[in-house]
């Protein structure tokens, strides 16, 4: 209604009528999906105008992912992946000259940006991989992804996505995979994101616990924490979503969690276990009051975080707002 762009990642599955009813496009990954979204992908809007290093700004970004999959490396590994990373794009005549990005073409005036046809797949990366002792156990680790159940993740991208409401599915990934999802599209949705900074713009990251929490690490979380801090240059606000406050500080010591709370302008606290009330003591000014009534809250009902000001509040949507989001259930 606001004009603002949404970008909500879902992986319970819990957006599908908005998504539905407001016409939004409706991205799923998984087994029994037809979309793809390639992890390899450098996209032309990764970067602003003014700014260089494509390939740099991406290799950032796939040591967080892989990361995820391989566990967390040793500044040794790092350097070895970050070669492997370095020859995989070399081998697509993609390299550090930010010219190497665009197709040759006789077109002096503009040339286009390579597509994700141009790209490397997972595949192409185990190949590289399991040729050298130094890093055959990677290869053996994208086995999944590459041949197995998670295949899904080895296709180069078949979806062009320009819609005002995105909604990235990520259910049938199940418990264990469902980080990877997240931080697929959570690198799209953000390259997105920077496209324009004229676009007002807003990401839902659901269940962000999986992406700063302890199942996380440092590489991720710390993307994660650049999209909240920097979002708002970008036009946009991010919304963190958590079923459990202990989770967001599970990681680091918590560093990611305080920062990330820090950097969030509005804080909304519905009912919550006594467990959860003293770990958002030791990052928040709760007062004895306070930590009375946040256990007593009841359904609707939360207390705010605006600046300085605390504010209990009653939600109630519209009737409007409850057709949207009920019709068809």
């Amino acid at each position: 209604m606001l004009g603002i762009e949404q970008y909500i990642i879902d992986p319970d599955r819990e957006y599908g009528n908005l998504c539905h009813n407001l016409n939004g496009a409706w991205l799923k990954i998984g087994p029994k999906s037809d979309t793809y979204i390639n992890i390899l992908d450098i996209r032309e809007e990764s970067i602003e105008d003014d700014e260089r290093g494509y390939l740099a700004n991406k290799i950032n970004k796939l040591m967080g992912f892989f990361n995820l999959i391989f566990g967390n490396l040793n500044e040794e590994e790092k350097a070895i992946l970050e070669e492997k990373i370095i020859d995989l794009y070399q081998n697509k005549n993609i390299t550090f000259d930010d010219k190497s990005l665009y197709k040759e073409n006789n077109n002096l005036i503009k040339q286009d940006f390579k597509d994700t046809n141009d790209m490397p797949i997972l595949e192409d990366f185990y190949e590289l991989l399991k040729k050298d002792e130094k890093t055959k156990i990677f290869a053996i680790k994208l086995i999944p992804f590459v041949k197995g159940s998670l295949n899904f993740f080895n296709h180069h991208t078949n979806v062009e996505i320009n819609n005002k409401l995105i909604v990235a599915d990520i259910y049938e990934l199940g418990e264990e995979n469902l980080k990877y999802g997240m931080y697929l599209f959570t690198d799209l949705f953000w390259d997105k994101i920077k496209k324009d900074r004229n676009i007002k713009k807003a990401i839902y990251l659901d269940e962000i616990w999986r992406l700063i929490g302890v199942t996380s690490n440092k590489e991720v979380a710390s993307f994660i924490y650049k999209i909240f801090k920097t979002i708002r240059k970008y036009g946009g606000s991010s919304v963190a979503i958590t079923q459990d406050v202990s989770d967001l500080f599970s990681l680091e010591e918590g560093i990611y969690g305080k920062s990330i709370l820090n950097n969030s302008e509005i804080k909304t606290f519905f009912s919550l276990e006594e467990e959860n009330i003293r770990v958002l003591e030791k990052y928040t000014n709760l007062s004895e009051k306070e930590k009375i009534e946040i256990k007593s809250l009841k359904r609707g009902e939360c207390l705010m975080f605006i600046e300085n000001e605390h504010i209990l509040t009653k939600i109630e949507a519209a009737d409007f707002e409850k057709e949207i989001i009920e019709k068809n259930k």
